[in-house]
């Protein structure tokens, strides 16, 4: 078998549709897996600048204020308390060194990562312990209370002065902390931006790798799919010389390629049905030859071979009757012989022609109703059953109605029945008993059994043979044709005719008729017409 022209790209298309689509898969997970590493990394990062912000550097700037408000109470206190004299000035100097204690624990919870902010808090402490050492604690140990003599109002301007130092460290220390609340906003503001830029990718990538599964779906499985449904169909029209070219991935290619081979398989085939059927027709013309030869044949036996045959016998019989007192008992007997052989003959001729016949001449199909067969059996056998005393025992509901041919079935009854009370034995009455079992799967069974001389069980087989007798002529009479008319007819309407060697009393014949079709599904009624009871299918009943 040719291989087909290899399409541009196919070391790319070495990848089966499971192949590309775990290669986009792949890739796609790819994407999400760096996209979730990224993000998640990007959440974790706002997590921890929001938390800096919200709990450390937020809260600082506040404890930053009330430290400045501590200070600023202290400051505003001392310069009363220098002013007045009055104690209850230094209430809220006490209250600011305490408000300025808790204010710089806070910071230094929040800030204690932070260096430069803590160096600006530490310098903010050392300037305001410096200022109440140098100033405030000297300036309160002056002053007696309730005096009338004031301060000197150099030594307030000077301690203001000094004070104006820690405002300065306010100043440093509060744009420090503006700053790094800044930047920790910015850097915020900057990591969700890159969180946004993130999102957006993932959802970018998603949307490309689904139009990019689109299109390699669409050129690799969907197209070379709907290639080869087309060639499938135009091959399923009649268009076998259409060539199938595996196209797409590996698996669609190998579709594609025992699809070729079953359409080279098919082509194949065809050419040779074509070659068979033009055989049979051949033949077909030379059997109808033959058969019309066989028809002619058929016309010159029955009449111009026993005319001949009826002019020996009679010109032998009138020999006997003009000389018969001129011969002796030998000439006579020889006479007797000729006469007896050309009768022979006409029946053996007359046997043939109707054995030839069965099925084909004059056959017609008809619904038998086999109980009216079997009379007309009878009838014809009427002679030979009164002499012989035999009985013929029927099924008590009679027999059931098959499609056939009237004629051929009354003949095979005929033979039946006429062999039982042929080869019955000496002295005793034929006893014929015919029976019809309710087979399984739309098929009667009959029997007919006799008490006769019976038939030994290695001539089974051969007694349906044409022309095979077990008995000498002068025995029995017969051409030895009957039997194998009986398993013709059955055979003919689609039955099987064999002998039961399990019955000892005699012989008994069983075959087998399909159930007419519209009575197929009434098995029940056929039991009833038959009147026995249902018993398993026996084995060979049907082939």
């Amino acid at each position: 078998m040719t291989q087909p022209p290899k399409e541009p790209g196919t070391k790319s298309r070495k990848l089966t549709v499971q192949g590309w689509q775990n290669l986009v898969l792949s890739a796609m997970g790819v994407v999400v897996l760096a996209g979730a590493i990224t993000g998640g990394l990007l959440v974790d990062r706002t997590d921890d600048v929001s938390r800096d912000l919200i709990e450390d550097i937020q809260p600082a700037r506040v404890a930053s204020y009330r430290l400045q408000t501590a200070l600023r109470d202290q400051e505003t206190a001392t310069r009363g308390y220098a002013i007045t004299a009055d104690r209850q000035f230094l209430q809220p100097y006490y209250d600011g060194q305490q408000a300025e204690d808790a204010a710089v624990e806070a910071m230094r919870v929040r800030l204690g990562d932070r260096p430069d902010l803590m160096e600006d808090l530490d310098a903010v402490e050392a300037a305001a312990d410096q200022w109440r050492a140098r100033y405030a604690e000297p300036l309160i140990a002056s002053v007696v209370p309730r005096a009338a003599a004031l301060v000197d109002p150099s030594v307030i301007e000077r301690g203001k002065v000094e004070f104006d130092d820690i405002r300065r460290l306010f100043d440093v220390q509060s744009a420090n902390l503006l700053t790094t609340r800044d930047d920790a906003v910015a850097e915020l503001d900057t990591v969700r931006d890159w969180r946004d830029r993130v999102l957006i990718a993932m959802i970018v990538a998603f949307f490309v790798a689904a139009v990019l599964l689109a299109i390699l779906v669409r050129n690799a499985v969907t197209r070379p799919l709907s290639y080869l449904a087309e060639s499938c169909r135009r091959i399923t029209q009649g268009e076998f010389d259409n060539k199938i070219v595996p196209r797409g991935p590996k698996d669609i290619r190998a579709i594609a390629t025992d699809v070729e081979d079953m359409r080279q398989r098919i082509v194949w085939e065809l050419e040779i049905s074509q070659q068979a059927r033009a055989l049979l027709d051949e033949q077909t013309v030379e059997l109808r030859r033959s058969n019309a030869e066989l028809e002619q044949f058929a016309y010159v036996a029955s009449h111009d071979l026993q005319e001949p045959l009826r002019k020996v016998a009679s010109f032998c019989q009138l020999i006997e009757k003009r000389y018969g007192d001129q011969l002796d008992e030998r000439g006579v007997e020889y006479i007797r012989f000729a006469v007896d052989g050309a009768k022979r003959m006409q029946v053996l001729i007359n046997d043939l022609l109707t054995f030839s016949r069965v099925g084909r001449l004059n056959s017609t199909q008809a619904d038998v109703d086999l109980g009216e067969a079997i009379e007309a059996a009878r009838g014809n056998l009427t002679t030979s059953i009164e002499e012989s005393g035999a009985e013929l025992v029927l099924p008590e509901r009679g027999l059931p109605v098959v499609t056939g041919d009237p004629t051929l079935m009354t003949m095979l009854w005929q033979n039946l029945i006429g062999n039982a009370v042929k080869f019955r034995r000496e002295g005793i009455a034929p006893r014929i008993v015919v029976e019809c079992e309710p087979a399984e799967d739309g098929w009667y069974a009959f029997s007919v059994s006799d008490n006769g001389i019976g038939i030994a069980d290695e001539f089974v087989d051969k007694v349906f043979v044409i022309f095979q007798r077990l008995h000498g002529r002068d025995a029995y009479t017969g051409t030895g044709i009957g039997l194998a008319l009986c398993k013709k007819i059955v055979e003919y309407h689609g039955g099987t005719i064999w002998i039961d060697t399990d019955y000892a009393e005699g012989t008994r014949f069983r075959f087998t008729l399909p159930v007419p079709a519209a009575k197929t599904g009434e098995t029940d009624e056929a039991l009833e017409n038959t009147g026995a009871e249902p018993e398993p299918a026996l084995e060979g009943t049907r082939k």
